[in-house]
């Protein structure tokens, strides 16, 4: 219940004493309220408690914080910071400052789900008081702070925006399994709904971010760079992907000419492949939301997502190509496919674009197997109805067709020439990592 027996001030106040909550810890929030439970109270609330039972048990099956480093802040608690793991929304009563790192991923639709980010905006009102911070991380179009979370928090607890409570955003830019560019290392941005909060949230964040802060002038400017960052880096991996369609026409070597081509100073460098994740497959579709609903429709943003969310299916439809010419009887074939979270050396399925290679073998009644050493099978099962395999000696060997979909470096060193059907079994390398003698096609 929100506390009204404080007098209304007009003037931000910095919390004497921080007690941070962190809502969400997945791959974002779990990193974040460990950096911060090495100088304050954390406690860390996710609704999932088998979830919450791992995490205090120093287990992170997301593999972005350690055994050890876990152990080293739940040990801490006695010192007076130190982070304490819960499912229940009573034990964050006593913070002060609510940190938002829930997902937001779009429908079946591309539209936006913010579902969660409301669900936690009502559990955080639920216990808001004066003086309080909320702070939003959670990736979502421009105004969604302030249009849609701050209306939630105001309704549910009664208190008022700007003179009972103060909120701010500071875009998440975790990368998953990049174990170099960590939260620490990469420059965060921050904003607030108050400059007297800007300042605040701003000091907060420089207290565990080596790389420094960007104080950003508004909140919705914070929401903007970073829908924008991801749908440059999708844009751009369109471009090559459109080059690599027209240079596999051209009979043209697509790594050869982004070799040549990256000898130019300002060349960017990037690779053709499958784009997913919960980022650059999602954040553009924010934007292009945002902007349709104020009456622009935007052309280049949506024809990089529709490229880059086919590449599936033409990869599948390569493959297919690729065993019509070497007389391999398509229906019935035995079809490997290497990989199948969203990036490399990452446990993460969540909107993999690999599901879209093989939902394409499956038009031709092609027999998929799926190896994936990072992959959790009763996740994917669970997720998208599909069996994996975690242990390369599960294989059956014998393959008509192997697809080496994700640069998982357990696949650098495989014997293919092995797992082999026929000497004329296809090998197809999205990535481009395979040596070209070994290879049929790759993009």
């Amino acid at each position: 219940m929100s506390d009204q027996s404080n007098p209304i001030t007009n003037k931000f106040q910095a919390p004497a004493n921080i007690h941070i909550a962190i809502i969400g810890l997945g791959y974002v929030g779990l990193p974040l309220a460990v950096e911060f439970a090495k100088k304050y109270p954390v406690k860390g609330f996710d609704i999932k408690q088998s979830r919450v039972d791992e995490l205090n048990n120093a287990f992170d099956r997301t593999l972005e914080t350690s055994t050890d480093e876990l152990s080293l802040v739940l040990s801490l608690k006695e010192e007076g910071k130190g982070l304490t793991f819960t499912s229940r929304v009573t034990d964050i009563t006593s913070c002060n400052v609510y940190i938002v790192s829930v997902p937001t991923p779009t429908d079946q639709h591309n539209r936006p789900d913010l579902s969660l980010l409301i669900k936690a905006s009502k559990a955080i009102a639920s216990v808001l008081k004066r003086g309080d911070v909320v702070i939003y991380e959670s990736t979502v179009y421009p105004g969604v702070t302030e249009e849609v979370c701050v209306p939630v928090l105001q309704a549910e607890s009664g208190l008022q925006y700007n003179n009972d409570f103060f909120v701010g955003y500071s875009p998440e830019r975790i990368n998953p399994g990049d174990k170099v560019h960590t939260l620490t290392n990469i420059l965060k941005v921050t904003s607030g709904s108050t400059p007297e909060a800007a300042d605040f949230i701003d000091g907060l964040y420089q207290s565990i971010v080596k790389a420094g802060t960007h104080k950003a002038p508004a909140i919705k400017v914070a929401e903007a760079c970073k829908v924008i960052e991801n749908s440059q880096r999708d844009i751009n991996i369109a471009f090559v992907n459109e080059l690599a369609k027209i240079f596999n026409i051209m009979n043209i070597d697509t790594h050869a000419v982004l070799a040549a081509a990256g000898t130019k100073w300002n060349f960017l460098n990037f690779k053709p492949g499958l784009v997913g994740g919960h980022c650059t497959g999602v954040d553009p579709y924010y934007l292009a939301a945002k902007a349709q609903q104020m009456g622009y429709h935007p052309e280049i943003i949506l024809a990089g997502r529709r490229l880059n969310d086919g590449m599936g299916s033409y990869v599948a439809l390569e493959v297919i190509k690729l065993m019509v010419k070497n007389d391999i009887a398509v229906k019935n074939s035995r079809i490997l496919v290497l990989g199948f979270t969203f990036k490399e050396n990452c446990p993460d399925v969540r909107n993999t674009r690999v599901i879209d290679i093989i939902r394409g073998f499956d038009g031709f009644d092609a027999v998929c197997e799926i190896y994936d050493p990072w992959a959790d099978p009763s996740e994917v099962k669970r997720e998208y109805g599909i069996s994996t395999l975690k242990n390369y000696q599960e294989l059956s060997g014998n393959y008509d067709a192997i697809v080496m979909a994700v640069a998982h470096q357990e696949f650098y060193n495989i014997d293919y020439n092995g797992l082999k059907h026929t000497p004329s079994s296809v090998i197809y390398d999205i990535k481009g990592i395979l040596n070209k003698d070994v290879v049929n096609g790759r993009l």
